[in-house]
């Protein structure tokens, strides 16, 4: 099954073995304010028709996507065909076929990893609690983590210990024009990172614009993954901006969920 005509497919070097997709509004059954592709479970809307659009992306993948219970935390699970729904963890990664990483957002920030061997791929829920963490160590760091773990077990054949590099594509989000928060969203990055002041612009007393993608990509360039695509913070990729394309809670406070897919063929 082809998936509909706006459905984001990733501009990145990754290896031919690893496959990604971003879903839109597009291709779903939902009702309003749920239309049309809504894909989270827990947003209102009528599980029949959540459970119908979850399996038209299934066939569209042509693997069975994991959808976590998202919870703006660091765990990052490792998928199998035995991992079920709802496992909690805010990352993902795979390192065999058969099922696909599928991060759900409306305005947070979907990161699609994988490494030049197609190895193993991931996904990242940064919304700015995880992105953020504790002390300068979030979602990306832990994420990171994990796959160095990976990268070092004895099973791993020698192909992906030499080529090591690390791919990276940033999906859509809440841009930098529409995400204003606090004073204390601010503390959290600068204290760990003060480079991260140049991230936010002053909107109004003890109110900032953020720029989510800027700072994502500081995290990473950070933890040594420099080859970064994707969204670079202009307005088509804003979820807000887009009201015909993307969800937003942000926007419409009741909304949908889309969902960045990766997974290995």
């Amino acid at each position: 099954m082809k998936p509909p005509a706006d459905w984001l497919r990733p501009d990145w070097p990754a290896p031919a073995r690893v496959k990604a997709l971003c879903t839109t509004r597009s291709g779903g059954r939902s009702r309003s304010p749920y239309d049309q592709l809504n894909l989270g479970t827990h947003v209102g809307d009528a599980l029949g028709d959540v459970l119908d659009n979850r399996a038209v992306l299934q066939e569209v993948l042509g693997v069975r996507p994991v959808f976590l219970e998202q919870v703006h935390g660091t765990q990052v699970a490792m998928l199998t065909g035995n991992t079920l729904d709802g496992t909690q963890a805010d990352a993902c990664m795979v390192t065999q076929p058969g099922v696909a990483c599928a991060i759900m957002v409306a305005d947070c920030l979907p990161i699609l990893l994988c490494d030049s061997s197609g190895t193993w791929a991931a996904a990242i829920h940064a919304g700015w609690r995880g992105l953020a963490g504790q002390g300068g160590v979030g979602v990306v760091e832990s994420t990171l983590a994990a796959i160095q773990a990976f990268n070092r077990s004895p099973a791993l054949s020698g192909i992906a210990q030499a080529a090591p590099e690390m791919i990276a594509w940033l999906g859509p989000c809440i841009g930098p024009a529409r995400f204003e928060v606090g004073d204390e969203v601010r503390q959290a990055f600068v204290e760990a990172t003060p480079a991260a002041d140049g991230c936010f612009a002053a909107a109004k007393p003890g109110k900032w614009l953020a720029d989510l993608p800027a700072l994502a990509r500081m995290r990473l360039r950070a933890a040594g993954v420099t080859a970064l695509y994707g969204n670079d913070g202009s307005t088509p990729w804003c979820t807000v901006s887009n009201p015909s394309r993307f969800f937003s809670h942000r926007r419409d406070r009741v909304s949908g969920r889309q969902a960045a897919c990766v997974w290995l063929d």
